[in-house]
Order: structure tokens, then sequence, then C-alpha cells
């Protein structure tokens, strides 16, 4: 990847379909490692208004902090993902792989969009090789957190002080 200021990431989902330009979001650090961003939601929302995330570019996880109206920490959204560098374009596509665990202020954790990923797999959108590439990558965040290593993926937003 060539410069955090010329890099360009996009958002891809496969429930609901979609590819988007996160042209708005700010890239504060880029490396081999990961990528961090900071950003406003899209869409508005009522729950939040912006976040930072950090994309541990050998892990396939996204960590992000969503935070309230009023900058309070609303709760850590962790996406198990893929990524696709394009280097002639120098762009980074990130494709949503479905599930997600969601870390609350308090300590609890739900695990979501499981019946997706099934959804997905019956439907032809996701294929058997990637749907068991996203289950190991769930388990291992899973794993880290189960043995209280999360601060582990929340160093380098520390780190920035976001």
């Amino acid at each position: 990847m060539n410069s955090e200021n010329t890099l360009k990431l996009y958002r891809k989902r496969i429930i609901p379909e979609e590819c988007l330009l996160l042209k708005d979001d700010k890239i504060v650090r880029c490396d081999d490692e990961v990528i961090v961003t900071t950003w406003n939601t899209i869409n508005p929302k009522t729950e939040f208004s912006h976040g930072v995330s950090c994309y541990y570019l050998k892990q396939g996880i996204k960590v992000s902090k969503f935070y309230r109206h009023d900058g309070s920490l609303l709760y850590w959204y962790c996406d198990i993902v893929d990524y696709e560098f394009n280097e002639a374009e120098n762009s980074l596509t990130v494709t949503d792989l479905l599930a997600d665990v969601v870390i609350f202020p308090d300590g609890h954790m739900k695990v979501v969009d499981l019946d997706e990923m099934a959804d997905a797999l019956d439907s032809g959108s996701i294929t058997p090789e990637l749907l068991s590439k996203a289950l190991r990558r769930l388990h291992d965040l899973l794993t880290l957190i189960y043995r209280d290593k999360f601060e582990r993926l929340q160093t380098p937003l520390e780190q920035l002080g976001l």
C-alpha cells in the first residue's frame, strides 16, 4: 500500500449486496499490519454518530469503537472480514463476512449474524471456502476475548488516543 493519503478504502457487504467507497473516512495510520480510521456514520443513526476502526490485515478482523452523539462509548464492534488489495488502484476492498462480535462497556458480549452466514451459504452468496475462513477467524477472535486478551486489539486505537 502506498500512502495513507492516497489509499482508497471500500466496504463490501454480502447481505445486502453492496460495495461503497468510504470516501469520508480519515486514515490516521496505515502500515503492513493495521489501518486505523476515524469516521462518521454514512446514514444517520439514533444510537451512534461516529467511531474509529482498526483493520487487522493479517488476522481478517476489523475492530471498531462506536460512539454515541455525546462522545461516550456505545460498544466495541468486531467484524470478521476479508481483504483484497488492488495495487494498480491503491485500493483495499474490505468484505464483511457477516459474523460479528459486540462487546459492551460493562464487559458482556454478543455474537451476531450467524444466521446470515447460513443464508449466504444457502443462496450461494458465499463460498464454502470463504465461510470456513470466516468461522476460523471468528474462533480466533473469540479465543482471544475468552482469554482476556482483547486489549491487544484495542492497543493501536488507545495508542492514538482514539
